[in-house]
């Protein structure tokens, strides 16, 4: 028989299915004071004598238990496991543990959702994922049971997904002592409650049904619940030694391999993720013999938040500060710079702390890129509003392809045509989803790296980014009318990325020039050739603005231009200089001089820069991927500090 619990005016309802009827029990029946040799019975009333005879269609489901008296996830697939150390780097190994005891953790009853209820994203998560599961429901108490007997205590089946809060639960798992709000945030159960019966089972008692998981009608993964490592009667006897379990507990199987999005991540090959669970995806899980949940998932607000507590073994460093000049006071928010055009600030110019630019003309205006994430791009956008407002926005062009210059541009009136360059259209495209950038937040690196990546980038919200890719592409050079104004885009890339556009205002003398210019912080030399970088700093020089907003740090003029442009040769001259003395890349980049711009914030970025002149000389030099350049900069900070 399959049971559900559906939704009335009058209050929850339980009954049986007969086709597309329900047969309902007597009000006020639940499935849970049914549970055990009365459930059969039960359902056999109602289906020659039903309360009431409704259509399927017509009713709201519920889960068929709805507030179970207790939940234990259980992970009954070992393959799943090997497949979320993988995702995470980790050789795929498990302990010896795993082959000798069933895992299981308790989940939240309160948190218990229909198989069509809306699920919300757990508050401060950016990595909300899915978990296919199967639940057996018990429905007769037994203790001390052996498997045997505890796969005849168990009443029915239903379809379960466990939501997961992949970030929080990662960075919980940090404190070593279990499960806490990276996975009570939402448990599917639904959308009925099948009895043995009716469903099959191999020849080993494993319950044999196929399974599948959509994402927006595309297929994430597929699999069989009789590939379980742990059967369902071998987890109910862990559970109950010692223990009464009751009527109404769920056994959740935990994820069938596949069935998830976890599985799917591989940090050796970022771009080819699909990227977590945002507000409107609509998850759709089904087995056969237990029908199908349809779920949308929707954004939840903000937590709030708690500061952290001292930590007493902490170094205590001293407070960052930007050293350069300024030629407009170097404060957060907005900045008028030249006539109609305004600089948004974000000090102190390190990782993601980046500037942007607003260009007004008549009864139109230009956006110079968005920031790292959407809360800080909805300050801003706040803050421009008392001239947009007068001058909507018409254009939005983004410098280059990082996130801290792209994540916000989901938050642009969709009337705003967003213009690039070729190359940084086709870098966004190639880039990891931008929420995957929360690893450098919660991911445990070691002491060193985990330290410096948090101290870093701790500050900003990745979660609900949906990246919004140009409109409108370029190649070298673009002159747009913004109310009359001209504006001339000029790409002088590949330098810092693949391509680094430059936003002159001629008739104001001011100049934004991205990421190719930080100003009293380091530059940094993802893409190259250094001595393209160096070529565009002499073509932003030729330009003659006397007002330069620089991608990072406070506003300058052609001299903050030259000291980058000098940096870099003093790269080039220190790592020609290392290779000539024949050390290695490694040598080389612990041994660099900084001299006077070693005071310049984030000075270990020099790491990164000398590693690519390497490249440039000796174009067979292996590649270092991003954490490790991170891993090495956070090494060589700390032999500094």
């Amino acid at each position: 028989m399959r049971f559900v619990t559906y939704g009335t005016a009058g209050g929850d309802r339980a009954g049986v299915l007969n086709g597309e009827f329900v047969h309902a029990l007597p009000p006020g029946t639940t499935l849970l004071g049914q549970l055990g040799p009365e459930l059969r019975q039960a359902g056999e009333r109602a289906l020659a004598e039903p309360d009431e005879v409704v259509a399927l269609a017509d009713v709201r489901l519920k889960a068929p238990i709805p507030r179970p008296p207790s939940i234990r996830d259980c992970l009954c697939f070992l393959d799943h496991m090997r497949g979320c150390l993988k995702a995470t780097g980790a050789p795929g190994v498990l302990e010896t543990t795993w082959y000798q005891i069933p895992a299981f953790y308790f989940a939240n009853p309160a948190t218990v959702i229909g198989p069509h209820d809306d699920v919300p994203i757990s508050p401060g998560s950016a990595w909300f994922d899915f978990e296919l599961e199967i639940g057996a429901v018990i429905g007769a108490a037994g203790r001390d049971l052996t498997p045997e007997q505890a796969v005849e205590h168990i009443a029915g089946y239903t379809l379960m997904c466990d939501w997961s809060a992949r970030d929080l639960q990662g960075l919980e798992s940090q404190l070593k002592i279990g499960q806490a709000k990276g996975k009570d945030g939402a448990t599917t159960l639904g959308p009925w409650l099948v009895t043995p019966d009716e469903l099959p089972f191999g020849p080993d008692g494993r319950l044999a049904l196929h399974v599948r998981a959509e994402i927006n009608g595309a297929l994430v993964g597929q699999g069989r619940t009789d590939a379980m490592d742990w059967s369902f009667g071998e987890v109910v006897s862990y559970a109950s030694r010692g223990v009464e379990l009751q009527p109404g507990d769920v056994f959740g199987s935990g994820t069938v391999p596949g069935c998830c999005l976890i599985e799917h991540l591989d940090f050796g090959d970022l771009a080819a993720f699909r990227g977590w669970l945002k507000d409107g995806d609509v998850v759709r899980l089904s087995a056969e013999g237990l029908g199908e949940v349809r779920q949308t998932v929707r954004a939840s607000a903000a937590p709030h938040p708690l500061a952290p507590r001292a930590d007493p073994a902490a170094v205590v460093r001293p407070p960052r500060r930007n050293p350069a000049r300024s030629a407009v006071p170097y404060t957060r928010g907005l900045h008028q710079v030249g006539a109609g055009v305004w600089a948004w600030l974000l000090p102190d110019g390190g990782y993601g702390r980046s500037n942007a630019g607003l260009v007004a003309g008549d009864g139109a205006s230009l956006l110079v890129d968005t920031l790292y994430d959407l809360p800080l791009t909805a300050e801003m956008l706040a803050g421009m509003r008392p001239i947009t407002d007068l001058h909507p926005l018409s254009h939005a062009v983004l410098t280059h392809a990082n996130g801290d210059h792209t994540h916000g541009g989901q938050l642009l009136p969709g009337s705003v045509r967003v213009v690039a360059a070729e190359a940084t259209a086709h870098e966004m495209r190639a880039e990891m989803a931008p929420e995957l950038t929360t690893a450098l937040q919660v991911m445990d690196l070691g002491p060193v790296l985990t330290r410096y990546l948090r101290d870093r980038f701790g500050g900003f919200d990745f979660g609900g980014i949906r990246l919004r890719e140009p409109d409108h592409t370029f190649d070298r050079r673009l002159t747009l009318d913004v109310g009359g104004r001209e504006v001339r885009l000029l790409n002088l890339g590949p330098a810092h990325t693949e391509a680094d556009t430059v936003v002159h205002v001629p008739d104001a003398g001011v100049l934004f020039a991205g990421d190719l210019l930080f100003v009293g912080c380091t530059p940094i030399v993802w893409s190259g050739p250094i001595a393209h970088w160096i070529a565009a700093c002499d073509t932003m020089i030729g330009l003659d603005a006397p007002t330069v907003v620089p991608g990072h740090g406070p506003v300058t003029d052609p001299d903050g231009i030259r000291a980058v442009r000098d940096y870099l040769a003093h790269v080039v001259e220190q790592a020609d200089a290392a290779l000539a003395k024949g050390l290695d890349l490694r040598e080389a980049m612990f041994a660099v001089d900084l001299a006077e711009y070693a005071g310049w914030l984030d000075a270990e970025r020099v790491v990164v820069n000398v590693y690519q002149r390497y490249r440039e000389i000796h174009p067979g030099q292996p590649e270092i991927d991003r954490f490790a350049l991170f891993a090495l900069m956070a090494e060589w900070q700390a032999t500094r500090s």
